[in-house]
Parts: C-alpha cells; structure tokens; sequence
C-alpha cells in the first residue's frame, strides 16, 4: 500500500500548494516576491540557472540537462547563453522562433521533453510559482487588468513591467462579471501541465489539405451563436487552440519546417508582436517561447526557397550535434538500455565502448593538423593524454569543422544493432565482437547509408576491433597477475629507486651483498620501452618522474603505480610481457594441466569478481586473448 500513501501525500501537497484570491491580494504576493510576474522566457532561463552548473576548461554544465544528455555541453551552454539568458532580460533574441536543428536521434526532442517535464516540476516551486486570472482558458496574467494608461505608476511603484492587452473574453468578464472592478477579479495559482494543457502545448503538422488553423488558435463554438448572438461574442469562441494553451509557458512545434506557410505567419506574428489573431477579435496577446526542431536537410531546403526569405530572419537556429566523446556515448547506450527491454541481458565490460568508438568515428572529420588522425583526435576530444598535444591543440580542432557531427551513425542505429545481436546469439550474454560483428551486418540494410559510406565505417569497425584487441588484452594481463597491487609496487619501487639513482648520479647498494652498483640500465628501459620513450628521451622521462616524486613527497602524498598515467601503462604492459608466455599456454592448451586449470580458474574468479565479466563473457574473453596472443 505504499504507493497509494504516496498518491495521498502527492494529492495532499497539491491541494498545499494551491492557492486562490483576489487581484488585490495577488497584488501583495507581486509586491514580496517580484518574481512571480516574469516572463515565460525568464521562467525558463532560471528554471535551468536554478539547478546550477560546473565550470571546467572555460565550458559550463549545467546541471539541468545533467543526467539525460550527455556529450553536448557546448551545445547546451550555447543554447543557455545565446537564447535563454538574452531572452529572460527581454533583449530581441526573445522575438525569435528557436529551432534546434541537427541529425536524428541526436537530442533534439530530448532536450524539448526536459524543458517541458522542469516547467511542470518548477510551477509547483516557489521559485516558478505562476498566477493566472480565475477561470481564463489562456491562464492569462492577472497584470493585464492594470489600464494601460496606469502601467507607468505600476512600473515605478513595484519595478514590473507589463506588457500585453487584456484578453476580449477577460474584457467581457471585468465589465459583467465585477463592473469594472479589477480588484475583486478572482486570481488563482495554475500548474503547468502537457496532459492537462495548461502552459506546455505541442504541434505536430499533418495533412496540409486537412489541418486547420483551428488546431492553433482556437475556434467559433457555433452551438452557443445561437445563445450569444454575434460570432464576435468571446464567449462563442473556443480558446483552446495550442497557442492559447501554451500561454505563460512554452508551445513545442515539431517538424516546423513541413508545415504549411500560414501556420508559420501566426508563429511569427506572436514571436515578434507578442500576439496572434483569431476569430473576429483584437490581437490577442500571448506570453510564450516557441521552440522547434528539424533535421538539417529539411532545413537547408527551407533556406533555399526565396518564398521564406522573411520567415528566416525570425528564427534562431542552435545547431544540436551527435556527441563526440567515447565515454559519454556509452552513457546513451546505457540510458536507452535501461529503458528497454534487454536490461537484463548480460552485455559484457567494453562492449558499448567498442560501439561507442565506432560511432564516434563516423561523425569525426580528417583533420589537416600535422600528426593527427581519428583515433588520436578521439582520445583527445575524450579527454585522454596523448603525447604532444594540449588543450589549445583540442580547442584548434574543434573549430577545424564547423560541421563535424551532424552526420555519421545515430545511437538508435547502434542499439538497434546491439538488440539482434541479443537475438542472433540466444544467450543471455554478449560480448564487444558480438555488437561489432552484429554492427558490420547492419550497415547493408540501414537505408541512409550509401555504398561509400558504408566501406569507410567497415574501415571504422576494424579499427574499433584494434582498439578492442588492446583493451582485452588490457583486461587479461591485470587479472592474470597474481596479487597484481603487489607485484606492480614491488616493480615500480625497484624503477623508482634506480631512476632517483641515475638522475642524482648516485650508486645503487645490492640488498644482499651489500656491493656498491650503478643504476638498473637494462631494467629501466625494459619498463620505458614499453610505452615508446625512445633512448634520446629517457633523461627527460625520468627527471619529470623523480619532479613528480618530489612534488608528492613535499605534499606528504604516497606516490604509487597509479601516481602518473604513463608509468602505469609502462608497469602493467612490462608485467604482462613478462607473463605472456604463462598466458598463452595457459588460455590455449586444450587438455591443461592442474596448475594451468588451477590457474584459468583463479583468472576467470578474478575477472567475475572485480571487473563485471560473467562466467561466459570470461571465458570468451579468455580464449580470445589467447588466439590474440598466438597469432
């Protein structure tokens, strides 16, 4: 019965929260918490500024959009500071239809979808409470009563500008309803809700020879012309077009771009005037932020027809791109697998990853940088070192490319992929070759993905197994060392001691003879050679390790393994080569013997345990690495 507690405590709280009383009384609420009368657009900007942000390299996070969209901070920042912000102080920008613009499956409505569910949340705030005239079909802002001629005195009283004219249908009401009186006008707290539509509308185009204008601004009730007299009578008019719905709020317009021409004049007609017209009355004002999408196609066609040339000065288009980190590509991968149906399968440790680098590579662009290709512009949009390039180098890229990642394979694609894959094998359990191999078959049946292109992603794939084949063996040679933290220590102090050594031009004394000895020469370039220092650059390795340990010892920090990313990768790959004879052996002998079961067994308990394999995926991995290791 917790549930139904629950749906009390949520009916409880909403009847908390309600609130009704006259304009008079609003006027009170106005006059403490000012905020309470702002603007759609600012409503929105601090729903999202509310929520906070981090900083990092000069790109903000903002929390908000934090846990459904991944990979698209800059984008996200842009559309914030660029449109939301200008807008909430009132500058021109807000006179703009905004279309987020960029391939499917990128984001687009995802981003939509959480603007739409925060609204909802934020109204039942403090911070987004909304008050609308009792009774108003459009939730009209209760400011509009003030005459215009008394806006001036209002503004300079409480520092609140109004803007937009009192409804006809509130018109009608103030003089039948209470003679003129507007302080006695009934005022009540609203709730933004999509299902009840009420400050979040949606449109969706259709057939052009059957939709109806209607569908946006409302209609004539002809069943009460007979009651009211005149088709001019607000009270015959029905005001429940998605633009009278949407008032206070935000009205989503999805494929804007294949509507009819006169559904767009009205769009442009409430953007830049605040108003729209409909039936046989005034223009009726509307306070809300338009938001659409479209793919780039579609637009790009809209801007080469001449007929739109007014039409395209009124919309601000924020370009939406398919994420181009690895790592925050499997976070899509794992949210759309936590929304399905294959939950529960087994998907093994790096599977999504190898996905994840396909995808990536798909929607990069060649740079001309000198020493850069894919798979190094890759890692270095992902975050990772890569020798001789910083952050300015990264900067410098992403400007290269205007364009890059508003093309290339869409996630949908990718766990479409991973779902057959799911299905070919019949095992509740897949693995890294699994999905490449089922994202390889995929590509001669994806409609959108010419001959050309699909020769380069074959290239992308095998470049995604190489990567693969590094990870796995990776994977392998950290669970196939026994006691792997003692045996790296022991490794990286016998190093530490020779390098500190070499560097003070110091003697070295063996621990059992107690013989004076010069530094390790054959073991220190065996653990250096193994991540490419050349013999020129073995001096400054090694200063820039002993500043390192220096640094760490003044701090009274304990330096380890994991202290510096590349004697890391050295110490483990140095172990590992040390090991791979064992490993072969061991992974490939069809009949082995105790200590090699013995052996396989503690692997295999070991991968289970600490790095997420289940028996099958580890056992496949464990062959695999030995056919790797035996080629």
């Amino acid at each position: 019965m917790e549930i139904i507690n629950k749906v009390r405590a949520y009916r409880e709280e909403e009847n908390r929260l309600r609130w009704e009383g006259t304009f008079a009384e609003y006027l009170e609420i106005v006059k403490e918490r000012p905020h309470v009368a702002q603007s759609a657009h600012s409503r929105i900007y601090n729903m999202i500024k509310d929520k906070g942000f981090t900083e990092k390299n000069g790109r903000k996070t903002y929390h908000f959009f934090g846990d459904d969209i991944f990979g698209l901070e800059e984008a996200i920042e842009r559309l914030v500071e660029e449109y939301f912000h200008p807008a909430a102080k009132r500058l021109d920008v807000r006179k703009r239809i905004l279309l987020l613009m960029g391939p499917v499956s990128g984001g687009k409505s995802t981003i939509v979808t959480l603007l739409k569910r925060g609204l909802e949340e934020y109204t039942r705030t403090d911070a987004g409470a909304v008050y609308a005239i009792k009774g108003c079909p459009m939730h009209e802002d209760p400011l509009h009563l003030i005459p215009p001629h008394l806006r001036k005195d209002f503004q300079d009283e409480y520092g609140i500008r109004i803007e937009g004219s009192l409804s006809p249908l509130n018109t009608m009401r103030l003089e039948q309803e209470y003679d003129g009186r507007i302080e006695d006008v009934r005022v009540e707290r609203i709730f933004f809700s999509e299902d009840k539509r009420t400050g979040i509308g949606t449109f969706s185009p259709s057939d052009p020879k059957s939709q109806d204008i209607a569908d946006l601004t409302g209609s004539i009730d002809f069943s009460t012309i007979a009651e009211y007299g005149s088709e001019s009578d607000p009270r015959a008019y029905r005001f429940d077009g998605e633009l009278n719905k949407a008032n206070r709020g935000m009205m989503e317009f999805q494929e804007i771009l294949k509507s009819d021409e006169k559904f767009l004049w009205h769009l442009l007609s409430l953007t830049q005037e605040g108003n729209f017209k409909a039936g046989r009355f005034a223009l009726i004002s509307a306070d809300e932020m338009i938001i659409a999408h479209s793919n780039e196609t579609e637009y790009r066609s809209f801007i080469a027809n001449k007929k739109n040339e007014a039409l395209h000065s009124r919309i601000i288009v924020m370009p939406i791109p398919y994420n181009l980190r690895v790592s925050e590509e499997e976070k899509i991968y794992e949210k759309m697998i936590m929304e399905s149906d294959i939950a529960d399968v087994h998907i093994a440790p790096h599977a999504l990853r190898v996905a994840a680098i396909f995808s990536i590579l798909t929607r990069l662009k060649d740079s001309k940088k000198q020493g850069i290709d894919l798979v190094k512009k890759m890692r270095l949009y992902d975050g990772e070192n890569v020798e001789g390039f910083n952050q300015v180098d990264i900067e410098e890229l992403g400007r290269e490319h205007q364009d890059e990642g508003m093309s290339g394979i869409d996630p949908r694609y990718v766990i479409n992929r991973i779902s057959s894959a799911i299905i070919r094998k019949e095992v509740p359990s897949i693995n890294a070759l699994d999905v490449l191999r089922s994202l390889k078959d995929g590509l001669d049946q994806h409609p959108a993905i010419s001959r050309e292109d699909a020769e380069k992603y074959m290239n992308y794939i095998a470049v995604a197994r190489k990567e693969y084949d590094e990870i796995a063996k990776n994977e392998v040679q950290k669970a196939f060392v026994y006691s792997y933290e003692e045996s790296a220590k022991s490794l990286l102090d016998n190093y530490l001691d020779n390098v500190e050594a070499y560097c003070n031009k110091n003697k070295l004394r063996d621990p059992l003879t107690g013989e004076e000895m010069n530094p390790d020469e054959k073991l220190m370039r065996s653990i250096e050679e193994q991540i490419g220092i050349s013999e020129n650059a073995k001096k400054a390795f090694r200063e820039e390790i002993l500043i390192r340990l220096s640094a760490y010892a003044r701090k009274g920090k304990r330096f380890d393994y994991s202290s510096h990313e590349r004697l890391r990768e050295a110490i483990q790959k140095k172990l590992f080569a040390d090991l791979k004879d064992v490993v072969k052996i061991t992974t490939t002998s069809q009949t082995p013997d105790e200590n090699q079961l013995k052996k396989v067994n503690e692997v295999i308990a070991r991968l289970i345990d600490e790095y997420g394999y289940n028996s099958t995926s580890a056992n496949e991995l464990l062959r695999y690495v030995g056919s790797l290791l035996n080629r």
